[in-house]
């Protein structure tokens, strides 16, 4: 494991970013982009339970279709994050800032390869459908914050106010404390599809955590799933946190753009750690 330093890591709260609240203020392009955030978020809460849960695993990551590394990740230009409140750009170009801000702090290359590939997930649209909530004009079940299936879901998490749709909540918990995160089943998004698709990759397990946690913020950035943590939870839990401050912070209308330099750094990097083809559900 590499060492990361477990204080704060320097990012200011920014109270700019993650604002979900539908106000009076706001012009009506603003409103309208709200009002798909708020009807993202219910049709997660209201559908994806624990047995739902396994449902879409089985169905959604059963890769049968090879495909180039590069090709998969331009997937990432058709679909932007009906979720995200903060950016309005296809997820090819928020990967692109996030791994040269990475960069830029002189991260292990690894980590720089995380802020590149860390939404590659979602191109499960590709084979989805909007019953399931993974289609490109759904996106219930491949985008927003996580949560964990089979318990209570907290307060803290992005608009709260669904989770009582959940029939989850407040009805079942079948984990023990202690158990662990890999004995809990996360909310189904492209987290866990790309971990699935990475996990007998040659990437540190460092990488594989921010890869399939990195959208549960209630865990990563909050105290809420404490009591699941096992030790190895623990070491991991402040390494995704800053990663997450990453991939939240770089988010802005600068696009920057591939030239031959970016492209033959991060190809280098690919074969390091990745296969140049991968096995994807199409």
């Amino acid at each position: 494991m590499s060492n990361f330093d477990e204080n704060e890591f320097g990012f200011p709260p920014d109270l700019s970013y993650r604002k979900y609240n539908i106000t009076e203020d706001l012009s009506n392009e603003d409103r309208e982009n709200l009002e798909i955030i708020h009807k993202t978020y219910k049709l997660q809460r209201t559908n994806i339970n624990y047995s739902f849960n396994i449902y879409l695993i089985n169905k959604y990551c059963k890769y049968n279709s090879l495909v180039n590394f590069w090709s998969l990740f331009h997937t990432l230009d058709g679909i932007v994050d009906l979720s995200d409140p903060d950016t309005s750009l296809p997820n090819s170009v928020h990967a692109l800032q996030t791994a040269e801000a990475i960069r830029k702090d002189n991260k292990p290359d690894w980590y720089i390869l995380c802020g590149l590939i860390h939404d590659m997930g979602k191109a499960l649209y590709l084979a989805g459908k909007d019953e399931d909530g993974t289609s490109k004009t759904t996106q219930w079940a491949i985008v927003g914050d996580t949560f964990i299936t089979g318990c209570d879901i907290p307060d803290d998490i992005v608009l709260p106010e669904y989770n009582i749709l959940n029939t989850d909540h407040n009805n079942i918990n079948i984990y023990t404390d202690g158990c662990g995160l890999s004995k809990c089943s996360v909310s189904f998004g492209h987290d866990e599809y790309l971990y699935r698709l990475l996990e007998k990759q040659s990437l540190p397990l460092e990488a594989l955590y921010i890869i399939r946690y990195h959208s549960l913020y209630a865990w990563h950035s909050g105290n809420s799933y404490d009591y699941l943590m096992d030790s190895v939870d623990i070491k991991m839990k402040p390494i995704v946190k800053e990663f997450s401050s990453y991939d939240l912070y770089t988010k802005s209308d600068k696009v920057i753009k591939w030239d031959g330099i970016l492209k033959d750094y991060y190809t280098k990097l690919v074969k390091k750690y990745i296969s140049s083809d991968l096995m994807i559900q199409c």
